[in-house]
C-alpha cells in the first residue's frame, strides 16, 4: 500500500484531482451566490433599486427594521444605503491610489536599487506584514491613533461648526484610509516585486547602455513590462479594501455619514460607514427579517463589487499582453 502511494502520478490522474478541486471550487462559489442573493431577495423584491438612493440615516433605518414583526410589510424594507457606500467607494479608492503609488516606488527600490542585505530583509518582512491580522491595524488606530488626532488635529472650532450634525472624535474617513492602505500595500508590494523580479536583467541593462538613468530604464522598460502584474495586484487590493469590516468599524466613526469633501478639512475627520463594516456593527439584530434581508443586499453589492473588479482588471489586461514577460 505504501509503495503504491509514493508512486508518482501519472498525467492524467493529476489531471482528474485538478479538475475535481476546481469544480469543487466552482461549485462552492456558485452555491454561496444563490445563498447571498436567496437572503437579499426579499429587499430586491420589494425596494428594486431604489435602496441604493439617498435619503435619511441607514443606522436608524437599520434600527427601526429591528423592531419589526416576523412577517415584515413592505414598507418595512425601506433602507437608502448611499451613505455606506459613497463611504466604502471613499475609503477604498484613496487607500488604493495610495497604495499603489507606495508599492511601485517600494518594488523599484526593493528590486534595482536596495543593497543586497537590504533586499533580502525587505522582502519577507513585507510578506509578513501581509499576512498580519487586520483587527491588530484596528486596535492600535483605536487605542492610539484617534486620541492623538482628536488632541492635536481636531480642533474645537472645528468640533462645535458641526456639531449640531456629526460629532468629530478623531474617528473618521483620515484614519480608516490610513489603515486600509497599511493594510493592503504589503499585499500589492509583494506581488509587484515578484513581477520586476520577473523582467529579464538584460531588458533594463540595455536600455541603461542606451543611455538612459537606472531610474528612467526601470519606469520605460520594467515597469512598462509588467503592466499586467500591477493591474492584477490593484483588483486584488480594491477587492479587499471594499470587503474590509472589522478595521472599518473599529475606527471609522460609527455614525453612517456621507462625508462632504466641500467641508474642507473636516472631510478626513468626519465619520463615515461602509457596507462591510455596517454589516458588523448590525450583526446583532439578524434576528429581525427585515434587517436580515438588508445586510444580504449589502453582501450581494459587495460580492458584485469584487466581481466587477476582477473583470474589470482581466479586461484591461487584454490589450497589454503582448507585453508580458515570457516565462
Amino acid at each position: 500500500m505504501l509503495e503504491r502511494l509514493r508512486r508518482p502520478w501519472s498525467d492524467r490522474s493529476a489531471e482528474r484531482m485538478l479538475g475535481a478541486v476546481s469544480c469543487l471550487l466552482a461549485v462552492g462559489i456558485i452555491l454561496m451566490i444563490v445563498f447571498i442573493v436567496r437572503g437579499a431577495w426579499p429587499t430586491f423584491s420589494h425596494e428594486g433599486l431604489s435602496w441604493l438612493g439617498s435619503g435619511g440615516s441607514p443606522d436608524s433605518q437599520l434600527g427601526t427594521m429591528a423592531y419589526t414583526s416576523s412577517k415584515p410589510p413592505p414598507s418595512a424594507f425601506v433602507v437608502h444605503a448611499w451613505p455606506l457606500i459613497w463611504g466604502t467607494i471613499l475609503t477604498a479608492g484613496f487607500a488604493v491610489l495610495f497604495a499603489l503609488a507606495i508599492s511601485i516606488a517600494a518594488s523599484i527600490f526593493i528590486v534595482d536599487f536596495a543593497p543586497p542585505l537590504v533586499r533580502r530583509t525587505m522582502k519577507p518582512v513585507i510578506r509578513l506584514l501581509a499576512a498580519v491580522p487586520g483587527v491588530l491595524y484596528g486596535l492600535v488606530g483605536a487605542l492610539t491613533l484617534i486620541p492623538l488626532i482628536n488632541k492635536y488635529l481636531v480642533t474645537e472650532s472645528e468640533q462645535q461648526s458641526v456639531a449640531h450634525v456629526i460629532l468629530l472624535t478623531g474617528g473618521g474617513l483620515g484614519i480608516t484610509i490610513i489603515l486600509v492602505t497599511l493594510m493592503i500595500t504589503p499585499i500589492m508590494t509583494a506581488l509587484i516585486t515578484d513581477a520586476l523580479e520577473s523582467v529579464p536583467r538584460p531588458w533594463r541593462e540595455g536600455a541603461i547602455a542606451l543611455g538612459l538613468n537606472p531610474l528612467r530604464a526601470t519606469l520605460a522598460v520594467s515597469l512598462r513590462a509588467i503592466r499586467p502584474a500591477i493591474i492584477a495586484a490593484t483588483g486584488l487590493a480594491a477587492a479587499r479594501a471594499i470587503g474590509e469590516a472589522i478595521v472599518v468599524s473599529m475606527v471609522s466613526g460609527g455614525n453612517s455619514f456621507a462625508p462632504n469633501p466641500a467641508d474642507g478639512r473636516i472631510f478626513f475627520f468626519e465619520p463615515v460607514e461602509t457596507l462591510g463594516s455596517e454589516i458588523v456593527r448590525v450583526a446583532e439584530d439578524l434576528g429581525a427579517p427585515a434587517v436580515h434581508s438588508t445586510l444580504y443586499a449589502f453582501a450581494a453589492l459587495l460580492l458584485f463589487s469584487s466581481f466587477a473588479l476582477s473583470l474589470s482588471a482581466y479586461l484591461v489586461k487584454l490589450p497589454l499582453r503582448r507585453y508580458q514577460v515570457s516565462s
